[in-house]
């Protein structure tokens, strides 16, 4: 009987001594592991992706050209936005020999009824890049001048994302090619969006610095 409560009484002395450690690394395993999901967590929650911040630039109007635009009134962000395109344009000063074209023309109504289209509008400093000779021609040719100014409207909205790489047809027929990213995008390999995606009430309009000439 005397072995037998010695062995008993080692066991459980035993016992009493392996216990705490093993408590011990069960808590450093546990405190490790917690330590290492939670900066990791942290991580994950904080940080934002490329993508969503470029998605965020290209939300709202955007480009060097943008900075020219009013402020407040008809011919701001907000006021072109409540007017079809082309008289959201007439109100814009950069874009008057755009709506004199446009007006000689006689595509005022046509721009005005069309619904959810992309305009591909020059500046009037994109016009003057033409020698004014030619300029005056084309004026004065109806038939040329619709065929120009039909070939910067796209029928359907574009947005930004869909510029990155993309092939669109115009209403003149041909076709329109665009490439960039970030809130930098170029048309035909030529012509720069100084001011992407301003809101009219039925176009989304994209101010370039160079007329899109259809082949």
């Amino acid at each position: 009987m005397s072995t037998l409560r010695f062995r008993r009484t080692a066991l459980a002395v035993a016992a009493a001594a392996v216990l705490p450690f093993a408590l011990a690394a069960c808590s450093d395993s546990d405190s490790g592991t917690d330590a290492a999901a939670g900066p990791a967590a942290e991580a994950n929650t904080d940080a934002s992706s490329p993508a969503s911040d470029a998605a965020a630039l290209t939300d709202k109007p955007f480009g060097p050209g943008c900075a020219g635009v009013p402020k407040e009134g008809a011919g701001s962000f907000d006021g072109m936005a409540k007017d079809p395109v082309a008289t959201a344009a007439s109100h814009n000063p950069a874009l008057s020999t755009l709506v004199a074209a446009v007006k000689q023309a006689g595509l005022v109504d046509t721009l005005n009824n069309a619904k959810d289209i992309t305009v591909f509008a020059p500046t009037n400093e994109a016009f003057a890049k033409i020698p004014k000779a030619d300029l005056d021609k084309v004026l004065a040719d109806k038939a040329t001048l619709t065929k120009i100014l039909t070939y910067h409207v796209v029928g359907q909205k574009l947005a930004p994302k869909q510029l990155e790489s993309g092939s669109f047809t115009t209403l003149q027929t041909g076709k329109v090619t665009t490439a960039g990213s970030g809130g930098t995008y170029r048309v035909n390999g030529a012509s720069d969006v100084v001011c992407g995606n301003v809101p009219t009430a039925n176009a989304t309009v994209y101010i370039v610095d160079t007329v899109l000439m259809p082949k």
